[in-house]
């Protein structure tokens, strides 16, 4: 079975969140149309994200040696068994969907922290001396990324303001994910009447967004 992996990273209710409004409107679209997809949801203000630390790690995005990780204490050895789950979890996808809001120009920190966790030497990328390989181009993959934000940004300033979107692309692809989409939910503002029709306008182009990151081609 196919698998969709939903991140999400909020931590308003998703009643709440233009991001997250938006990003469970397309899951349930694209479940619509691919029921032989399996759902995983992972709200990284919810669910424990380890911060990285230097024990467990044999060498860089490397996990440490069985001999090595026997000799951590109970704690350590659990949080590399969260790090490995979370590698594994992403790894097993075919379809990606993150929805977050623009925070100073970038996104919430704990997607950061997530990030780090999946992207390890021998699973999603190949570390040689001269080069860092993607290995996640072994089957079709895609990646849709759900920014809200209160501010309608011109296309223009949208490649210099939108950095978050385009550090995740840049790091999706680095790991071998060819097929990557961003969907805006700009001009949230300050009213409901402004966040609804920000809504409403994003909702509109989830058609194109699910043709774009999964089609037979």
């Amino acid at each position: 079975m196919k698998k969709l992996l939903y991140i999400t990273v909020n931590s308003k209710p998703e009643e709440l969140s233009a991001s997250k409004t938006v990003g469970r409107a397309f899951v349930n679209e694209f479940i619509k149309r691919y029921p032989d997809f399996e759902v995983k949801e992972v709200d990284l203000y919810k669910e424990h994200i380890p911060r990285l630390e230097y024990k467990y790690f044999e060498k860089r995005s490397c996990l440490v040696s069985k001999e090595a990780f026997n000799k951590l204490n109970k704690e350590d050895q659990e949080e590399v068994h969260n790090i490995v789950k979370l590698c594994d979890d992403f790894k097993e996808a075919d379809v990606y969907v993150i929805a977050a809001p623009m925070w100073s120009l970038s996104f919430p920190a704990p997607l950061k922290e997530y990030l780090d966790c999946v992207i390890q030497d021998g699973k999603t990328i190949e570390i040689s001396d001269d080069k860092v390989n993607g290995l996640l181009d072994d089957k079709v993959r895609g990646m849709l990324y759900i920014q809200s934000s209160g501010a309608n940004i011109p296309w223009g300033l949208g490649m210099i303001l939108n950095k978050g979107i385009h550090y995740v692309e840049s790091i999706v692809k680095a790991m071998g994910i060819k097929r990557f989409k961003e969907l805006l939910v700009d001009g949230t503002g300050t009213t409901e009447e402004e966040k609804k029709e920000a809504i409403d306008k994003a909702l509109e182009k989830i058609d194109d967004a699910i043709y774009d990151i999964w089609r037979a081609d």
